[in-house]
C-alpha cells in the first residue's frame, strides 16, 4: 500500500509538472507531504485541533487548479482556499460527535473527546458563521461574484447556520449525522452557484 501511494504520488506531481506547470505540481507534492506526513501521522494523534490544522490540505485544491490555468497564486484562490479551510472543522467536527467513542477507543484526541461535547458543538456553529462571512468575500471586497452568488450563499449560508445551532438545543447523534451530510451540499450547491454566477455574467465581461 505504501509503495503504490509513493508512485501515484510521484507519479501525479511529475505528470501535472511536465504536462501543465510545476508551479502547480509544487503546490500538489506540498499538500500530499501536508495531508500525509503532517496531518496523517503527527496532527492526528498529538491535539485535538488536528482537523483545523490539517483541514489546510484539503483546502489546497482550489489553489492548485488555479495555477494550473494561470500558473499563478491569486486572491480569488486564496478566498476559495479560505473557505474550505473553515469550512472543514464544522464538517468534520459532526462525525466526530457521532462517533466519539469509536476516537476515543483509537486514542486520538478529537474534541469531542477532550474538550467535551458541548464545547464541541459551539465550535461547530463558530466555524459555521465563519464559513459563511469568509464565503462573502468573493462578492466583497473582491467582487468576482455577482446576485446569483450572493443569494445562494447566504440562503444556504442561513441554513447551516441555523442547522448548526440546532446541534446545540438538540444534540442528538441523528442531528449529527444529518449536518454533516448538509455540510456535503452545503459546499458543494455554494460552488455549483459560483459557477453559475460566473457563467451568467461572461458575456457582460468580454
Amino acid at each position: 500500500t505504501l509503495a503504490f501511494g509513493l508512485f501515484l504520488s510521484v507519479f501525479s506531481v511529475a505528470t501535472l509538472g511536465l504536462m501543465v506547470n510545476w508551479l502547480s505540481a509544487g503546490l500538489l507534492a506540498f499538500t500530499i507531504f501536508f495531508y500525509a506526513v503532517v496531518y496523517t501521522m503527527w496532527l492526528k494523534r498529538l491535539t485535538p485541533q488536528n482537523i483545523v490544522i490539517g483541514g489546510a490540505a484539503g483546502a489546497f485544491p482550489p489553489i492548485i487548479g488555479w495555477a494550473c490555468v494561470t500558473n499563478s497564486i491569486s486572491l480569488e484562490s486564496i478566498a476559495l482556499f479560505a473557505i474550505i479551510f473553515l469550512w472543514t472543522p464544522a464538517h468534520f467536527w459532526a462525525l466526530a460527535l457521532l462517533y466519539k467513542k469509536d476516537y476515543a477507543a483509537a486514542e486520538y484526541p478529537m474534541l469531542p473527546n477532550t474538550m467535551g461535547e458541548q464545547a464541541t458543538r459551539r465550535q461547530v456553529r463558530l466555524y459555521s458563521a465563519l464559513t459563511v462571512l469568509c464565503s462573502l468575500v468573493l462578492a466583497y471586497p473582491l467582487l468576482e461574484a455577482g446576485i446569483i452568488y450572493v443569494v445562494a450563499a447566504l440562503a444556504l449560508g442561513f441554513v447551516l447556520v441555523r442547522r448548526a445551532s440546532d446541534l446545540e438545543t438538540h444534540p442528538t447523534p441523528k442531528r449529527y449525522r444529518s449536518f454533516f451530510l448538509f455540510t456535503i451540499q452545503y459546499l458543494g450547491l455554494l460552488l455549483v452557484a459560483l459557477m453559475v454566477d460566473q457563467l451568467a455574467f461572461l458575456p457582460l465581461l468580454g
